[in-house]
């Protein structure tokens, strides 16, 4: 076990555990994001397409976040540009709380969707930027083991939430914002490359968004990924609406979605053990078919512990998968076009929650939960396929796009390197904000 341990958790840069940190706190306050879906219905008696609607701007406003975010990430710095997307978040959550009105809660949330969303592209460059990429599997699994240790954590704590007061939600999860956002502001140093340090391959001239998008190989990747995102954001809209419908309670959800963090808490770090060295096309391949099996065996759930049992099986699938995805997405961005590209990626998550709610929520009022599940397992069919299909160009661009020069900072924390830490050795810095999944 020490031996293992070494391995998952040794010799990663100090800046990586900072950010790692943050997640975690982040997370632990992820209420509203949850909950909004049974929010809109239950509190404020929304029908399931107003609410999709609703939620689907979270997305739309999150697509045009992140698509700015990554442009001044990597024009601007990752840290100004998150702390500005970490104030402005703060403070509209709590605006969302307060509002009532139909035409209110749909301008705020779409408000909120940009600022929350805008964090990710810069967070996203600086873990890239502070970790060598030999380490990158590891780290990447690592900050996932912590978004989802505080998933399991907040779903249960929203849930008991939510039994005393909604607002209670809005309050906890802008107030964990805006503490992340002032540790950040204190802490965290910038780690944008300089552009003298760094060249970018022969086919990204110009170095602008238009150059990220004339990447066909990135883009098909992206488009290929979104059927698996659309699916995979049922868990926050369509799959409490059903549970629901079941006459389960918003405790009992928040009990059954918490699995999904538990599974991942006590699995997600000997994954890098099973998927290293595979080839990462198959893996995202295996993901996204045990994904479909999972939210598939929804159209015969009809109690908790079926639920329950569907969750079990499509986090498998998501801890297999998400590790690669977010290599892969690494492997394919040039140094200096770290933050359009990690933009971009967050954009097809963003425009991923926009769809699914609104094509979840239609498909479920207007056709039952048989054919919305059903169709989530033919959906990641196809995209297994697509992975499958895509995989040898995908390992061509790699190869073109090794690194000629590295960047300064990760020059320095190559050989700048941290251990994890523990109750005697208190983390002296703090941690920067990592937005919602």
């Amino acid at each position: 076990m020490r031996g293992w341990y070494e391995q998952a958790v040794g010799g990663l840069p100090r800046q990586f555990w900072l950010l790692w940190t943050g997640t975690l706190i982040n997370r632990l306050g992820s209420f509203v994001v949850i909950f909004l879906a049974i929010y809109l219905t239950g509190e404020r008696h929304f029908s399931q397409s107003e609410a999709g609607l609703v939620i689907g701007l979270y997305g739309v406003g999150g697509a045009l976040g992140t698509t700015v975010g990554g442009v001044l990430a990597d024009r601007w710095g990752r840290k100004p540009t998150m702390l500005t997307a970490q104030f402005g978040a703060a403070a509209l959550m709590l605006a969302l709380g307060f509002a009532h009105d139909y035409g209110q809660i749909i301008s705020v949330t779409f408000l909120l969707g940009f600022f929350s969303e805008a964090v990710r592209p810069a967070f996203s460059a600086m873990m890239v930027d502070v970790v060598p990429e030999r380490d990158r599997v590891r780290a990447f699994s690592l900050n996932y083991w912590a978004i989802n240790l505080g998933f399991a954590l907040a779903a249960v704590g929203a849930g008991l939430a939510a039994k005393a007061d909604y607002l209670l939600l809005f309050v906890v999860d802008a107030g964990t914002t805006l503490i992340t956002a002032l540790i950040c502001l204190t802490f965290i140093r910038e780690t944008k490359p300089s552009r003298t340090a760094v060249r970018l391959p022969h086919d990204s001239a110009g170095g602008g968004m238009m150059t990220v998008l004339r990447d066909r190989v990135f883009v098909t990747y992206l488009l290929v990924s979104l059927g698996g995102i659309v699916v995979m954001m049922q868990h926050l809209s369509t799959l409490p609406i059903a549970m629901t419908a079941d006459g389960l309670s918003a405790a009992t959800y928040g009990w059954v979605i918490a699995v999904n963090g538990v599974l991942i808490v006590l699995g997600q770090l000997f994954i890098p053990k099973l998927i290293g060295g595979r080839e990462p096309s198959r893996v995202l391949a295996l993901g996204s078919l045990i994904i479909g099996v999972g939210f598939g065996l929804n159209a015969f759930a009809d109690a908790s512990w079926f639920f329950a049992l569907s969750v079990v099986i499509w986090t498998l699938g998501e801890m297999i998968q998400s590790p690669s995805n977010a290599t892969t997405v690494a492997a394919l961005s040039p140094a200096a076009l770290r933050g359009r590209y990690q933009g971009l990626n967050s954009l097809s998550w963003s425009a991923g929650a926009a769809l699914a709610p609104i094509a979840g929520g239609f498909t479920q009022q207007h056709f039952g939960d048989t054919v919305l599940w059903l169709g989530c397992f033919v959906v990641c069919a196809l995209v297994a396929g697509g992975h499958l299909l895509a995989g040898p160009s995908r390992q061509r661009r790699m190869s073109a796009i090794a690194p000629a020069v590295a960047s300064p900072v990760e020059l320095a924390t190559s050989s700048e390197t941290h251990p994890v830490p523990t109750v005697a050795e208190p983390v002296a810095d703090a941690p920067a904000k990592l937005p919602a999944r």
